[in-house]
């Protein structure tokens, strides 16, 4: 064997080394469904036992946002906040959420697009998916709502969950300090960088376009936003305006979120 050939041969097992050490490794995130059952396992037993749930809905959200708002930001939000909290991993995102009636439509139902479910059978499926990662040795489930129409829901099944697990380790949290700041919290952030009150909106107005354009930017259709004339009630956009939407904007929201809910969960789930 040339001395040549010997050189790139060990070169290459060199290579093939470390790509297997790379594969054997438990890659580097919080998402639960990326991890194997083995991998979660360990986490575990290492004292990561805090479960974060993160809620979205599929709902419109006027002509300029995609349909899928919520999902995309209770799932970045909930992962930036677990990294930061060191000892959390996140379910996926639960998207079926309830949003009005179907016969006849009401509420967002009315847009197409929007997906609803029974509020028994949400809760239901919280209380279940609850009930299996306190099988598995999460001792903190924490569910982060993004929609203000099923909180009432979340602070029911936390309740039933913490009868049903007394005497257990495990307990359920909903910290009201997640939706407060994207809503009550961030629109006060707002108002302090000059944004109107009848721009930020409840609905699809500046608010909610300056969140979207800071976690998914592709989501929101600027370009016809910015060449339309004001939207209204008829667009599925509620008292707010959204030209003066920014990525910039968003982020105060982006940033105050999650420092409040990462402070709150801490609080919650201290001495556990």
């Amino acid at each position: 064997m040339s001395p040549r050939f010997l050189k790139r041969a060990l070169a290459l097992a060199a290579l093939l080394s470390v790509a297997q050490a790379a594969f054997a490794q438990t890659p580097a995130t919080v998402q639960l469904q990326d991890l194997t059952w083995t991998e979660i396992r360990d986490q575990v037993h290492a004292g990561k036992t805090t479960l974060i749930i993160p809620i979205g809905g599929t709902e419109q959200s006027g002509p300029y946002i995609a349909v899928g708002k919520h999902n995309r930001r209770a799932t970045v939000l909930a992962e930036r906040i677990a990294q930061k909290l060191g000892d959390a991993l996140v379910a996926p995102t639960v998207d079926y959420v309830p949003e009005g009636g179907y016969a006849p439509p009401t509420s967002h139902m009315r847009f197409p697009g929007t997906i609803t479910i029974p509020d028994a059978t949400f809760e239901q499926l919280l209380a279940s998916a609850a009930n299996s990662f306190a099988v598995h040795g999460f001792r903190n489930v924490v569910f982060l709502g993004d929609h203000g129409g099923y909180q009432k829901d979340l602070r029911q099944v936390v309740a039933q969950l913490n009868r049903q697990w007394a005497g257990t380790q495990a307990r359920a949290f909903a910290p009201p300090e997640y939706y407060e700041a994207s809503s009550t919290g961030y629109a006060q952030i707002l108002r302090q960088h000059g944004v109107r009150d009848d721009e930020i909106g409840t609905h699809a107005g500046l608010a909610d376009t300056s969140l979207q354009l800071a976690v998914a930017p592709q989501m929101v259709r600027l370009d016809a936003l910015h060449s339309a004339p004001k939207p209204g009630t008829a667009d599925g956009v509620y008292g707010g305006d959204p030209h003066r939407s920014s990525a910039a904007l968003g982020q105060l929201g982006i940033d105050a979120i999650v420092a409040r809910t990462v402070e709150a969960i801490r609080k919650d789930t201290s001495g556990r």
